[in-house]
């Protein structure tokens, strides 16, 4: 049992308030809805406590003991209340060999809802499809997904990155575990989505070892990864890695369910929206217009008309879902001009202070200033 500090327990609705904007000033955001649904999740995720101690840890990992300075606990109360947490899936934590478990915040999305995978009820999926339009139209001011092809539709002709190829990106990772799909977790809750498979979200390194503690998915090897992906395309996925040259995971995508995929076909152009370096293109001199194509396409771009296949620019994300299944091979992929290439970060670090600026809440001055404090913490915290 933890023990109850007298710094806890502000009155709950100025808590959830200050949360709320705590998770917004985080690069993937949690901006205020006009129904008021954000603080119905919130109150499902964190008890009052939680959410109090929440607002005490920053997106710099740092031990326990830095945190109870700043909470103005004890160094014992701080670990065990971080501890809780992580597992509980409300913040964030790294383990180094030889070292002091990390803790840092975690934003909403992606982070604390697909955290909770394995707990997920009726009332929070509810919550979330009711949120989901006001956290895609506020927060998504930079991709935190991009979208690769499968590997079946890439020809020796097309101009291919390594970090636009999903068995090479794969071959460069450790640790790897495969979790449930939330979004078709979700929709299968409500009497929705697809029959397309579950166990398909793709997470690596750091990011597998807070999945694996928390009992999020099971570890798999690399050939497994590889058996996951060639059932993905068969499956007629969209792969859509994290928004960085070095991965931490794979999403396996449907157009029913995915919250991304969904959101995006909510615009009128979601091409202009997606992180993407390809397009389809029909060859309709060679197309018998059997309608493959429009059956595979997750974002409904390709489709039949006057009997031959079309494709919608607009709409097409360049998945190369329609050009691995394409019986004439009249369908291909091309490669956008330079102009038209996404900027794909470093680093999921580079990717989160990029959307973080986007989003006019991470500066230069926000990010010394939190480094310096985070220093000064470190230094004058109990050891």
């Amino acid at each position: 049992m933890l023990r109850t500090s007298s710094r806890f327990y502000a009155m709950p609705e100025e808590i959830y308030q200050k949360l709320a904007k705590h998770l917004d000033n985080l690069p993937g955001g949690f901006p205020p809805s006009n129904t008021g649904v954000e603080f119905r999740i919130l109150k499902r995720l964190f008890t009052p406590e939680e959410a109090e101690f929440a607002l005490y840890l920053t997106l710099i990992p740092e031990e326990s003991r830095v945190v109870a300075r700043r909470a103005k606990v004890s160094t014992q109360e701080a670990s065990q209340r971080c501890e809780t947490m992580a597992q509980k899936g409300l913040i964030y934590r790294i383990d180094a060999q030889g070292a002091q478990p990390m803790y840092m915040a975690s934003q909403y999305a992606i982070g604390i809802w697909e955290f909770h995978v394995n707990d997920l009820d009726e009332g929070l999926a509810k919550d979330m499809e009711e949120y989901m339009p006001f956290l895609f139209k506020e927060a998504w001011k930079k991709p935190q997904l991009r979208t690769i092809p499968v590997n079946k539709s890439l020809s020796g002709e097309l101009k291919v990155m390594t970090y636009e190829n999903a068995e090479e990106l794969v071959r460069h990772v450790g640790k790897s575990v495969v979790a449930p799909c939330i979004c078709r977790r979700e929709l299968r809750l409500l009497g929705k989505g697809c029959d397309k498979p579950e166990e398909t979200c793709l997470v690596f390194d750091k990011g597998a070892e807070y999945y694996q503690r928390n009992g999020l998915g099971r570890e798999i090897g690399q050939q497994e990864v590889l058996d996951i992906l060639k059932s993905a395309e068969e499956a007629g996925l969209v792969l859509q890695p994290s928004n960085a040259k070095e991965i931490i995971n794979i999403c396996c995508c449907c157009g029913d369910c995915c919250g991304v995929l969904r959101s995006l076909k909510s615009y009128p152009k979601p091409a202009s929206l997606a992180s993407t370096s390809f397009f389809a293109v029909i060859n309709t001199e060679t197309c018998e217009g059997c309608g493959a194509c429009e059956d595979r396409c997750q974002m409904e771009a390709a489709q039949l008309k006057d009997e031959k296949a079309s494709v919608d620019i607009d709409s097409c994300i360049g998945c190369g879902l329609c050009v691995s299944t394409c019986p004439t091979d009249s369908m291909t992929l091309a490669r956008k001009p330079e102009y038209d290439q996404p900027d794909v970060p470093r680093d999921l670090i580079k990717a989160s202070i990029e959307l973080g600026r986007a989003r006019g809440k991470l500066n230069l001055g926000n990010l010394l200033m939190m480094q310096v404090k985070s220093k000064v913490d470190r230094l004058l915290a109990s050891k």
